[in-house]
């Protein structure tokens, strides 16, 4: 009998993460998830976790975690802080998991000779882009330490490829959402911000006029990219993962049905982000398969995971985003 490959999957109990690793037990690997668990849920491998290896650790500190890249064939690397605000607030925490958490996952697959490793880069790193469809040698013009930090860990990822020689792929994902996503008690993420409201039975709290457009990628596509990049023999590459389209958030409204409040808008976030995803669908042949109408579909049905998210009102909103404000304004 062949023996099942090993991979490890830091931030493995996280949104994205969560889904990857269902989908890497389906293709029959030997999966390893390392999390801290600050923003990722137990609740999301509880139905798998007797089929895992599960690792509480902090990747931003070298101890034994490390040992477990031992023969291993692919890392996926996740992990991650995210959100805008907490960024502004606390850059050094940011530092220290998206960057210092970088360089050490990148110094154990460097060690034990990992063949294959694939980061989750983010496409915040183009910060208000001068074309769309965006390219990926777009001006790269971060407005906020997360997107920074992101940013600097796929520098590391590249500059490891090419210096110690760790075949690496860098995935730029496009607004993600999609069943499981972040329930924190950080404001962030729409849709997270959204499911809450229309479980309370409560306004959606819609930026601006709500005519800004996103390109809302469901996560069983994000997770099919991932996959791609660990089967490909390409190295050094940098790819936007996104929908291949652009909706406006009314039209959001319009699909999640019902009553809006608008909020101010707020500096430093574009009016559109939209991947152009020719470089992926032409080098690693990956297409997105999940249009945003069956995507919120899938969320509705699963809409009882977000039932103790934090449900935020305007003036909750004008209160956790005020540095927000004092420092992008």
């Amino acid at each position: 009998m062949k023996k099942k490959l090993k991979v490890i999957v830091t931030g493995g109990a996280g949104f994205i993460g969560s889904h990857l690793v269902d989908k890497l037990l389906e293709n029959n690997y030997d999966v390893i998830v390392l999390d801290n668990f600050s923003t990722g849920r137990k609740e999301n491998l509880k139905h798998i976790k007797n089929k895992i290896t599960i690792i509480e650790c902090d990747l931003s500190k070298t101890n034994n975690w490390s040992k477990y890249f031992n023969g291993t064939y692919a890392v996926f690397h996740l992990a991650a802080l995210a959100d805008i605000v907490p960024s502004i607030t606390d850059p050094e925490n940011y530092f220290k998991s998206n960057v210092t958490g970088t360089y050490n996952v990148l110094e154990a697959s460097h060690k034990y000779k990992i063949k294959r490793f694939i980061y989750s880069a983010s496409s915040s790193c183009y910060g208000i882009p001068d074309d769309y469809p965006t390219k990926e040698n777009a001006e790269i013009k971060p407005e906020y330490p997360y997107a920074l930090t992101k940013k600097m860990g796929e520098d590391l990822v590249m500059h490891w490829e090419k210096v110690y020689k760790i075949p690496s792929i860098s995935l730029r994902f496009f607004n993600v959402y999609g069943t499981r996503s972040r329930t924190s008690g950080t404001y962030g993420a729409v849709f997270g911000v959204f499911l809450a409201q229309k479980i309370a039975q409560k306004p959606f709290t819609v930026v601006g006029n709500g005519s800004q457009t996103r390109d809302f990628t469901y996560v069983t596509d994000i997770v099919d990219a991932l996959m791609s990049s660990m089967s490909s023999n390409i190295s050094g590459e940098i790819f936007n993962v996104g929908s291949g389209k652009t909706i406006s958030i009314n039209y959001l409204v319009e699909l999640l049905k019902g009553e809006k409040v608008f909020i101010p808008k707020r500096p430093g976030e574009p009016e559109t982000t939209f991947a152009d995803i020719d470089k992926i669908k032409n080098k690693l042949n990956w297409s997105p398969n999940i249009s945003i109408e069956d995507g919120v579909k899938k969320i509705i049905t699963n809409i009882d995971y977000w039932k103790d998210a934090p449900v935020w009102t305007p003036e909750k909103i004008d209160k956790a985003t005020k540095v927000w404000f004092e420092k992008l304004g």
